[in-house]
């Protein structure tokens, strides 16, 4: 049997139909590790076993009885905490939905489970997706396998740390400002954020409406691809679900497609090599760069001048949805917060009291500045110019994108930082993101790639860069990744 550090989706698949092991013994192997190695990493925060040993044995009948194997039947997943698998229980990492059990699933668990996925359990996050580091949990604190004195990134940190640390082969995130492709820089994973409305958001705890959405978290590029082939497409349940291709990508290139894919043009955008960057990134990027040039690939300087906007755009745009998104959370009509505190007078003391229980400090934080934003005699000065700029950040890739095909740029402007660095200081934590939030903005697909494979005994911090692409065209940059995957 293989080492657990080994299975890639595309090699589980294999092995299941070459009956070198059975999906049932490879996901009691997983129960095993997680059972070692999440007591020091904290990637999980429920864990599915009985449903996970069901479903394995399902898939070991289908092979036996030599029916079709869908690519990802008996894969062991995690899914981000903020995503609704019916008769689960899903906290968003939150007090305020401690005793909350999802009635329904959504749309991309929906999709998994006809797949015949098998879901080991519901991954930590920061609270509500509201974090780049996973400190923000209610819960617990994720570790970065890699040290676990370092943060994971976030806000999708467990569903990485999962990963990373082969306690699943895959994972959802959501990315809301780089909450799937930061960790995962940091981490040494894949992490895709496909075009906004490409993958339904039904069923998924909403952040911010604009900008949320949903992507897969894997070991390779190829992997990530085949996750998203299966939770692509339109959703009658989500109005911002696009019924469009989403382009071919192969997997596995033949000789013909390589020739296409080398034709496509890469932009190094100039601001995002700015005062600031980490010189580990900066030497990472650069190494990723120079193996594309000698992939044949044309490479050319591009400017995006309104990136230095992005920041400060995202942090009014992003607090506005989050004071809208988190009104229906008053520990009334999901879970009762303070009911056991009792001398409660009246209803508007309930609310204050819940809401006051439920929510950490930097979800009322950013509940607090959206309400601020969005009030009579401020809209204007803020929000409303916020959506101005979020146009010509647009606008800026738009006419990047007449030049090149695909824009390559660091992930994360540092590696992982040391848990409890930034805690106190937000706006440093908001500045993890300033590389990753542009992307969220203009709507746009982006991957986070490893520069290089990084083994968790080198104890050596992963650095990762991104390839964004044009609206719905992920086969550039899934087929780019796969192309940068096999010089490794």
């Amino acid at each position: 049997m293989k080492n657990l550090a080994d299975f890639t989706i595309k090699s589980f698949h294999d092995g299941l139909l070459n009956r070198e092991f059975s999906a049932l013994e490879i996901t009691q192997e997983f129960f095993k590790h997680i059972s070692v190695r999440d007591k020091e990493v904290g990637a999980y925060l429920t864990l599915l076993e009985r449903d996970a040993t069901i479903q394995a044995e399902r898939v070991d009948i289908m092979v036996a009885r030599d029916e079709a194997v869908p690519p990802l039947a008996g894969v062991p997943f995690a899914i981000k905490d903020n995503m609704l698998i019916e008769g689960v229980r899903t906290t968003a990492a939150s007090k305020m939905l401690e005793s909350y059990i999802a009635s329904y699933d959504a749309t991309v668990v929906k999709k998994l489970k006809k797949e015949g996925v098998v879901i080991l359990g519901k991954t930590n996050l920061d609270e509500f997706a509201m974090g780049s580091s996973t400190e923000n949990s209610a819960y617990q604190l994720t570790h970065n396998p890699h040290d676990l004195g370092r943060v994971p990134g976030g806000s999708s940190g467990g569903s990485v740390a999962a990963v990373a640390s082969h306690m699943a082969v895959a994972a959802l995130g959501s990315d809301t400002g780089g909450s799937i492709r930061q960790p995962a820089s940091l981490c040494g994973v894949v992490g895709f954020k496909p075009t906004y409305g490409a993958v339904s958001r039904f069923g998924l705890i909403a952040l911010a409406s604009s900008l949320d959405q949903i992507g897969p978290i894997t070991k390779t590029v190829e992997d990530a691809a085949l996750v998203f082939k299966v939770i692509a497409g339109k959703d009658p349940y989500d109005s911002t679900s696009v019924d469009r291709p989403v382009g071919a990508f192969e997997m596995g290139l033949s000789k013909n497609n390589l020739e296409e894919v080398r034709k496509l043009t890469i932009g190094i955008p100039k601001e995002y090599f700015i005062a600031g960057l980490d010189n580990l990134v900066a030497r990472g990027v650069e190494e990723a760069i120079k193996k594309l040039k000698n992939l044949k690939f044309e490479i050319k300087e591009v400017s995006l001048p309104h990136t230095k906007y992005a920041l400060s755009c995202y942090y009014i745009i992003l607090p506005a949805e989050v004071s809208t998104n988190l009104a229906r959370f008053d520990g009334v009509r999901y879970a009762s917060v303070a009911a056991a505190e009792g001398h409660i007078k009246n209803l508007r003391e309930t609310y204050f009291k819940n809401r006051g229980l439920g929510f950490g400090v930097e979800t009322r934080r950013r509940i607090l500045l959206g309400t601020f934003v969005l009030s009579a005699g401020y809209y204007d000065a803020y929000y409303a110019k916020a959506q101005k700029v979020r146009r010509l950040i647009k606008n800026d890739f738009d006419e990047a994108f007449k030049e090149v095909d695909v824009i390559l740029a660091p992930t994360s402007p540092t590696p992982a930082f040391k848990l409890g660095d930034k805690v106190l200081d937000p706006l440093s934590m908001y500045l993890s993101d300033i590389l990753t939030i542009p992307v969220n903005l203009a709507g746009l697909p982006a991957i986070s790639i490893p520069v290089k494979k990084y083994p968790l005994q080198d104890k050596e911090l992963p650095i990762g860069f991104q390839l964004i692409g044009k609206h719905f065209h992920e086969s550039d940059i899934l087929n780019i990744g796969q192309l940068y995957e096999g010089l490794e």
